[in-house]
């Protein structure tokens, strides 16, 4: 598989994400912001809710936009066999008779995408996965407990 258009397929797939979020922030501004969101005695905080939810979105939007600049100029390597695992890794493993494609990237892990029909996740190599992958090359195998049971992996292929 030809990973060189993966950060950019990255990218679009944050610009709909910040779009989707641009949207509701701009709503629940609105909403924190409308006369209807006054008070009517102490206990009523709809006003203060909606501004606390309008700042996390706000704070989300910046983040997609810094990730949207770091893929912007996220240099793609290509990986042999041999070569041990890094950012910008495209990683088959294989675990309990499942495979999962994995991309190895700077931020915004857990981002989910199809690229030329195969579904890819987002890892960072700061997640508990990415962790255990980095520096690790095709066909490494190993075991882990993972959320209470042992789990066996092995490294299909490195691109």
């Amino acid at each position: 598989m030809n990973k060189s258009k993966l950060p950019e397929c990255i990218v679009e797939a944050l610009q709909d994400s910040l779009a989707l979020l641009e949207k509701a922030a701009r709503a629940s501004h609105a909403e924190a912001t409308h006369e209807s969101s006054k008070a009517e005695n102490k206990y009523d905080t709809r006003g203060l809710e909606a501004a606390y939810l309008a700042g996390g979105q706000a704070r989300q939007a910046r983040e997609i936009l810094e990730s949207i600049k770091v893929y912007g100029y996220l240099s793609v390597k290509e990986f042999g066999a041999a070569d041990p695992i890094e950012v910008s890794a495209l990683v088959e493993l294989e675990t309990s008779g499942e495979t999962g494609t994995y991309f190895i990237g700077p931020r915004s892990g857990g981002l989910e995408l199809a690229y030329n029909g195969t579904e890819i996740m987002v890892i960072t190599p700061q997640s508990p996965l990415g962790q255990q992958l980095m520096g690790k090359k095709t066909g490494e195998r190993w075991t882990t407990n993972f959320n209470g049971s042992r789990v066996n992996f092995r490294i299909g292929s490195v691109k």
